[in-house]
């Protein structure tokens, strides 16, 4: 087969499996069942293996067996990343709303709010460069954040290239990392079962020790 043919065929194969993660992890819409989503990667796996001067940092390939980093290191963010504000009564809201209504020079009544539930998680910052995700850092200081982007291609529901023909040179998202608390309680469940797996090779162990 000719390598056009195989670099289509890879690139192909990666776009579908990117719209199935997204309506998978992101919209929780599956678009096909999971043998079909399995037959598609496990190709591409091979076709990459087989070709792997096509493989590219952003397949998704690449987010599985990544290993999350121990020790992170310092990566300076492009714009500070401050948190924001608190208020705790009428008068510091009032004041907050003149604020936002003279700065943006619009009258106070026709401001418009929108409000959601605070999720208090991990704040992350995400560098994409022309669409592929290049960084990944906490918010450290503000100024200077610890380097996550190997612990950050572990989430699925991260994209690792931009789902946009058009993507622009520069982008940075903002936002929280949480566990919800379905996932919360299965992580702890996997933790208490890997702990007694390991409580019991021990005490085999000992036995063992004590036998011989």
């Amino acid at each position: 087969m000719r390598d056009n043919s195989i670099l289509e065929q890879i690139t192909t194969l990666r776009e579908r499996i990117r719209l199935y993660d997204y309506h998978y992890y992101v919209l929780d819409e599956p678009l096909v069942p999971d043998v079909e989503y399995d037959r598609c990667f496990k190709l591409l796996e091979s076709l990459e293996a087989q070709y792997p001067q096509y493989v590219s940092p952003d397949s998704p390939t690449q987010r599985v067996g990544v290993a999350p980093a121990t020790e992170l290191e310092p990566i300076a963010h492009l714009q500070p990343m401050l948190s924001l504000s608190n208020v705790f009564s009428t008068e510091e809201l009032q004041a907050f709303i003149k604020r936002v209504s003279d700065r943006l020079d619009i009258r106070q009544d026709e401001l418009v709010f929108a409000c959601e539930p605070k999720l208090d998680g991990l704040a992350v910052n995400l560098t994409y460069a022309k669409g592929t995700l290049k960084s990944a850092a906490t918010r450290g200081d503000g100024t200077v954040g610890e380097n996550i982007t190997n612990n950050i291609k572990t989430i699925a529901a991260v994209p690792l290239r931009l789902m946009t023909d058009e993507p622009p040179d520069l982008l940075e998202v903002r936002g929280e990392v949480y566990m919800p608390k379905a996932g919360f309680e299965a992580y702890n469940e996997e933790a208490r079962r890997r702990e007694e797996k390991h409580l019991l090779t021990h005490a085999m162990l000992l036995q063992a020790v004590y036998v011989s």
